[in-house]
């Protein structure tokens, strides 16, 4: 049986440390950067509405989230993570997918962006239309740098005042 891939809620939030270890662990793995956040943080993203879920068996395999910057103009789908026995699967795609659309029906007028060091999530983000960009085309909301500061990578995008890191900017303009 495939995973179900929905729009998060409430009823969710009882997930939200299962992908909190899932992102540390990937994190890990890799020995690249994951931003690093709380579960309360991924419960209020199911509460809003702004997050997508994939369930196997009654068990998280998958979740992707939304945030906005300067008020809605630029939109990231954050926190990409799948379950390792299901990677491979096209669920990265599929979450992804999901995820974009739930910006677009959210945020019809934002840009679309995304920082990443996975060449996997890279070729996804393409596929949908985003295009690598300089990190200056980013936002400049400090609330988002912030959240690069549990990263492993930090350092390097401070020495270079936010204008490199190992992660490439990508940006898909949704208008």
């Amino acid at each position: 049986m495939k995973p179900i891939v929905l729009v998060a809620n409430d009823r969710h939030h009882s997930y939200a440390i299962a992908i909190c270890d899932m992102m540390a662990e990937a994190s890990k793995i890799r020995g690249t950067g994951i931003a690093k956040r709380k579960p309360t943080y991924i419960q209020d993203k199911m509460s809003e509405g702004k997050a997508v879920i994939a369930l196997h068996n009654d068990r998280v395999v998958g979740f992707c989230y939304i945030e906005s910057w300067e008020n809605k103009k630029y939109v990231a789908n954050s926190g990409l993570i799948v379950h390792p026995d299901f990677r491979k699967s096209g669920l990265a795609r599929t979450i992804k997918a999901a995820t974009f659309q739930l910006s677009k029906k959210q945020f019809p007028n934002a840009k679309l962006f995304g920082i990443t060091t996975s060449a996997a999530v890279m070729k996804i983000n393409s596929d949908l239309g985003y295009k690598p960009v300089s990190f200056m085309d980013l936002t400049q909301d400090e609330h988002f740098w912030k959240g690069c500061k549990s990263c492993v990578n930090y350092d390097i995008l401070q020495r270079t005042e936010r204008k490199m890191c190992l992660c490439t900017a990508m940006l898909c303009e949704l208008k």
